[in-house]
């Protein structure tokens, strides 16, 4: 029995091990949607992801185990964990000036009332799915309490913000797998450079407009006239009505005949929810500034068929990079702001990798069956380019 439970403990850890993969090792061999030929609006960064802007990291663990029948707390479980830090390991230590918006309130963002009144994101945006929302949170806290966070004086407190979309199509999300250690790993697994995309962290048990959704994410570079300043976005995208998804502008998702994933109610009449956007950029803006900033997500989300319907919950945050140590200044501090009038580049970048960072979340899915059987398909490339072709739309 010994050597049966110690093969079984192995073959979990090794399981979870897999399935936490650095985002390098992870992204090496995942297509993209300019792979494929996708035209797209302006100049990605050398990565094309979140991580473009200098400092930030982002950190995934994922859960997959189990299939069949669903029971409640074994599984089968599809789900995860991901951070993303705005400066690395420094996070905690030196908030971000950041602003939120809530294009439609059916869903969760903890710790936006804190981000609201006092200007700053002071940590980690974690995204997960709804019903661990509050592990997250107290994860959170938790890593901080265990790395010496408290100051000397003993007065201290955190409201991290934890985002979440519902996965409980593929996975058993009452049973609560999402644990603490998971949490600890993303934050310190997160790394700079390529960002693993799809069925990863906490997009792995996602859908988007019909199809198999997930965590994506895409960057822009400004020209040197606009400041060259980078902008990125990272989505966890599981909204979206098959008839209204636009691919490159085209209604692609009327073209690609595919089975409904939603045994219920057909994808092609529901809106489903969610989507959660975190933008980030090196401009220097504050925090009214980056609200602006969060509110043209919107824009992006339109262009491929959202309308963000009763059901969805489409919340955005943007952060900048800039203006390291204003948050602790005990003096005067001294803030540098681009001026409003020179804030529409920045909101073209916000649009375009928001648009594309939801469709590089597609591309990257897999196919996947969950709870009960349920089957979610991928967009599949190849229809997906033939479609293109017709409309003469690939690169």
């Amino acid at each position: 029995m010994r050597r049966v439970a110690s093969s079984l403990l192995l073959a979990c850890t090794l399981l979870f091990l897999a399935c936490s993969a650095s985002p390098q090792e992870k992204s090496a061999a995942k297509p993209r949607a300019r792979d494929l030929g996708i035209p797209f609006d302006g100049t990605p960064g050398p990565f094309n992801a979140i991580t473009d802007v200098a400092g930030v990291t982002v950190g995934h663990t994922t859960l997959i185990s189990g299939e069949g029948k669903l029971v409640v707390g074994k599984g089968p479980v599809r789900t995860g964990v991901t951070a993303v830090l705005p400066r690395g390991k420094n996070s905690m230590l030196d908030p971000v000036f950041a602003g939120w918006f809530a294009q439609n309130g059916n869903g969760e963002m903890t710790g936006t009332a804190w981000v609201e009144e006092s200007g700053f994101l002071e940590g980690p945006v974690m995204i997960t799915n709804t019903h661990s929302v509050g592990v997250v949170r107290d994860a959170v806290i938790q890593w901080r309490v265990q790395h010496g966070q408290p100051d000397a004086s003993g007065y201290w407190w955190s409201l991290p913000v934890v985002a979440e979309t519902w996965d409980g199509w593929l996975n058993d999300i009452n049973g609560f797998h999402v644990r603490p250690e998971h949490v600890f790993h993303a934050m310190e697994s997160a790394e700079s450079g390529p960002v693993a995309e799809g069925n990863v962290g906490g997009g792995t048990g996602m859908i988007c407009s019909g199809y198999k959704g997930g965590i994506g994410t895409s960057s822009r570079k400004l020209s040197e006239k606009d400041g060259g300043y980078t902008v990125g976005v990272l989505v966890q995208c599981n909204f979206g009505s098959r008839k209204n998804l636009r691919i490159a502008g085209i209604p692609v998702g009327r073209e690609i005949a595919s089975e409904d994933p939603y045994a219920y109610q057909p994808s092609d009449i529901s809106e489903r929810g969610s989507i959660i956007i975190v933008i980030a950029t090196d401009a220097p803006l504050i925090s009214t500034q980056l609200k602006r900033l969060a509110r043209r997500a919107t824009l992006g989300l339109g262009r491929v068929g959202s309308i963000s319907g009763d059901g969805s919950g489409d919340i955005f945050i943007a952060f900048s990079t800039a203006n390291s140590g204003a948050w602790a200044s005990k003096n005067v501090a001294e803030v540098k702001m681009l001026p409003n009038g020179s804030l529409d580049p920045v909101f073209v970048a916000v649009v375009e990798a928001t648009e594309e960072a939801i469709v590089n979340a597609m591309i990257a899915a897999d196919s996947m069956t969950g709870i009960d059987n349920h089957h979610v398909t991928a967009i599949p490339h190849d229809q997906l380019r033939a479609v293109l072709k017709k409309y003469n739309r690939l690169q």
